[in-house]
């Protein structure tokens, strides 16, 4: 009788070997909490589509920040729903802004305990949901989409954000905000790039956090979901441009994107797993189709996989408390 000459499951048969010889590792430090803060709010108001998800007073936001940092979670970032929208989103670098107000009452809270990081987009800012300014035809204008940001970025950046997340998927962004900034004499702060960010299905639950204008698709300014070879592009141009970090987002789509851009960058590489991938889990769960604390553990573990050196996923400050239990 012939038996096996290689024995794989040597190395599966407990837990204690099985975590010794673990190739890919999940720790808090590597999980960012989105967070949405709303203006007007005294209590924080629940998102239906994303069931434990909330739209932030800025004291429940303080709280939210102050778990997170004490889970030992790396960073949150903070999205801004105003009371009051226009063309040009004018909320966006309002000092008084509820973005940028948020970002002062989250610094003053936390510190330097996490990484404090905004949004830098207007679509949650204007009155048509477009992440640009419109043109007379009604298309995005790219170059005057610009000047919006570098305003938008100094007031972030005067309200303490240490990170800026430039998700408008503009042309140019990442150099004409960081030559602002740098004019400024903020040479220290960051700017993150959602360099391959893809048009497509999964953020719906998003629009409903923001209370999104938006009215047809953004499919002029973000990627097109078949083409890989022009996301690893856009990751490379923002390198160039001097992104500190870029990203590619949803995640679990476009986990062939990642890991291209993972292997051909020298600067860190994050994803976002966005609201519609996180709804879906919390739906399966909810009716009992699979197992939710699993699922969300094996989606994040696989996202790391493919090379995100950091993941944005609204279950970070509950995956930190499961990972921090399991020391």
């Amino acid at each position: 009788m012939s038996f096996p000459t290689h024995r794989p499951r040597r190395l599966r048969q407990s837990p204690a070997v099985r975590r010794l010889v673990r190739e890919t590792h999940l720790v808090p430090s590597q999980l960012v909490l989105p967070a949405f803060v709303r203006e007007g709010l005294s209590e924080p108001v629940p998102i239906g589509s994303m069931p434990g998800i909330v739209q932030h007073s800025l004291d429940s936001l303080r709280r939210a920040a102050a778990d997170a940092a004490e889970a030992g979670v790396g960073g949150i970032m903070l999205f801004g729903v105003p009371a009051v929208r226009d063309a040009v989103g004018s909320g966006a670098d309002d000092p008084d802004g509820i973005l940028n107000v948020a970002t002062q009452a989250v610094i003053a809270e936390v510190g330097e305990a996490i990484v404090v990081q905004t949004d830098l987009c207007l679509d949650e800012f204007t009155d048509h949901g477009h992440c640009g300014v419109l043109d007379a035809d009604g298309s995005v204008d790219n170059d005057a989409t610009l000047e919006r940001y570098a305003a938008m970025g100094l007031a972030q950046a005067r309200a303490g954000s240490h990170l800026l997340g430039l998700s408008g998927m503009m042309d140019g962004q990442v150099a004409h905000v960081r030559a602002a900034l740098d004019a400024e004499g903020f040479t220290d702060t960051i700017i993150l790039a959602y360099a391959a960010k893809y048009a497509g299905a999964f953020y719906g639950p998003f629009r409903e956090a923001v209370d999104s204008q938006l009215k047809g698709d953004r499919r002029t300014y973000q990627l097109d979901p078949g083409n890989p070879r022009e996301g690893l592009r856009e990751a490379l141009l923002d390198v160039e441009e001097g992104a500190d970090i870029v990203m590619v987002k949803p995640a679990l789509p476009y986990l062939d994107v990642l890991a291209e851009v993972r292997a051909s960058v020298d600067v860190p590489v994050w994803a976002y797993q966005v609201s519609g991938e996180y709804a879906m889990i919390e739906a399966a769960a909810a009716h009992n189709w699979i197992d939710r604390r699993g699922a969300i553990t094996e989606s994040l573990l696989g996202i790391r996989r493919a090379g995100a050196d950091a993941i944005l996923t609204y279950w970070a400050l509950e995956a930190a408390e499961w990972l921090r239990a399991s020391l």
